[in-house]
């Protein structure tokens, strides 16, 4: 693509238009800098609130494809892909999903994590390598990640994506673009220009980050991995887990929490087991079974389980 094309297109994008608000930011002091910044913020939840709609359709996607054994991807470039990573990588801990479900991809490599790659992203042909590299099936659910909504890269990624069945998801701030034009849902919240122009790791960015919450923590709540709005599914991997999951336990059944703690020991430090256990009365076993048989769904199994 020419230097030409390539302002030509730039220029017709929300994202990077000149914001009325901070024209002359570089004359203020520190706190004006900081409210013109945080005025701007402001708005960023009023633009992803009007896309709940595409957002429920693709959380109810990404349920499907976890019911039938497929992945939620996440693939992107630069800040929209590092965001991505992170919420990626943030699952298996939180949630106790296995490695793999929720999948984080940036054009790159994992070098790119930490620092630029320059030209990653202006290769369309990587998006496709890097699917077929974790073997993308039509199961699986790919979310292009990129403010712009242009990013040779992540369109490459779903066209490959689109070519073998999988469902495709788009995440821009810019509505009018070749990814939202071209994946099965379009989550596009508009914030408008960025105070610094151009700067789409600021509002930009800080809408990707609400999209991407609710698209992983309301798939996980859709597939029983929270009881109440309890974090009954953690992984204790430390000592701050450790008591978290003694407080959940606390929490969800009125125990004290030497009570929780030594009941925690028994489950296995399974929290959900251990919940169950003390509202139910069921050994280890039976209240294992009884979970298996509600499809992991604390609710369920307590609703079955005499009491």
């Amino acid at each position: 693509m020419s230097a030409q094309h390539l302002l030509a297109e730039l220029q017709q994008l929300v994202s990077e238009a000149r914001n009325p608000n901070s024209m002359n930011i570089d004359l203020l002091p520190t706190e004006d800098i900081l409210t013109v910044m945080n005025r701007e913020d402001a708005n960023v939840p009023g633009a992803v609130a009007k896309v709940i709609p595409e957002i429920a359709k693709a959380v109810d996607e990404i349920v499907r494809a976890f019911r039938q054994g497929g992945r939620l991807i996440y693939i992107g470039a630069g800040t929209s892909a590092r965001l991505g990573v992170l919420d990626a990588s943030e699952c298996p801990p939180t949630f106790s999903v296995p490695e793999g479900m929720v999948v984080g991809l940036i054009a790159g490599g994992q070098r790119a994590i930490l620092h630029a790659v320059e030209g990653a992203e202006d290769d369309v042909d990587e998006g496709r390598r890097n699917l077929e590299d974790i073997s993308l099936t039509a199961k699986d659910v790919v979310v292009g990640i990129a403010v712009s909504g242009r990013t040779p890269y992540v369109v490459g990624a779903l066209n490959y994506a689109k070519s073998i069945g999988a469902t495709t998801v788009s995440l821009t701030c810019n509505p009018l673009s070749t990814l939202a034009d071209m994946a099965d849902i379009a989550i596009s919240p508009v914030v408008g220009p960025e105070v610094v122009t151009g700067s789409t790791r600021l509002k930009s960015g800080t809408a990707q980050k609400l999209v991407l919450n609710m698209l992983t923590t309301a798939s996980m709540i859709r597939i029983g991995k929270t009881y109440e709005n309890l974090m009954v599914d953690l992984t204790i991997s430390n000592q701050k887990l450790q008591a978290r999951a003694i407080r959940i336990i606390s929490e969800a059944t009125g125990c004290s929490a030497d009570q929780a703690e030594e009941i925690l020991e028994k489950s296995g430090n399974n929290v959900k087991l251990a919940i169950l256990m003390v509202l139910t009365g069921l050994d280890r076993d039976s209240a294992g079974a009884a979970l298996l048989q509600s499809d992991g769904f604390l609710r369920k199994a307590l609703e079955a389980a005499p009491h």
